[in-house]
């Protein structure tokens, strides 16, 4: 069996992979209704927002592990373990983070007015709300069910 072969029968990597694009292309799919236009295509590259790909891919991961191995199973426990870390930071640390380059923004437009300074704009979708990190996981399941079925 060829690398390549190897890779795509792996149902595991499948869903948290396939998780992942579906979450991004969703993300494109709301830009663009929300009138983003061309802009709306870079979000596929783009952390943050609705739905979180990052709980979506882990809990894929997770949910096809166990599904395949047993719930009992050492797959299982490793993947959970990390979807758990990984969906904590999204909604913790990462949201924090945007918080704190929200604020530093806003510094930094005020002293430009006033001071003339220059700074490059910093990015403030960084995390994701609980709701977003909770749909990321609900799309998790579903798609770990369909590849697993």
């Amino acid at each position: 069996m060829d690398i390549f072969t190897s890779i795509i029968e792996n149902k595991p990597l499948v869903a948290g992979v396939l998780a992942w694009i579906i979450a991004q292309v969703v993300k494109i799919m709301l830009a663009l209704i929300h009138g983003g236009g061309r802009q709306s295509f870079q979000r596929f590259w783009a952390s943050g927002g609705f739905p979180s790909s990052h709980a979506s891919s882990v809990t894929a991961l997770a949910a096809t592990c166990g599904l395949i191995y047993g719930f009992d199973s050492t797959y299982f426990a490793i993947s959970a373990v990390f979807a758990l870390v990984i969906i904590y930071d999204a909604f913790t640390l990462r949201q924090e983070a945007g918080k704190h380059a929200e604020l530093l923004n806003k510094l930094i437009e005020d002293f430009y007015r006033y001071k003339r300074f220059e700074a490059k704009h910093l990015k403030e979708l960084l995390g994701h709300t609980r709701f977003e990190v909770f749909f990321g996981f609900l799309l998790g399941i579903v798609i770990a069910a369909m590849v697993v079925r």
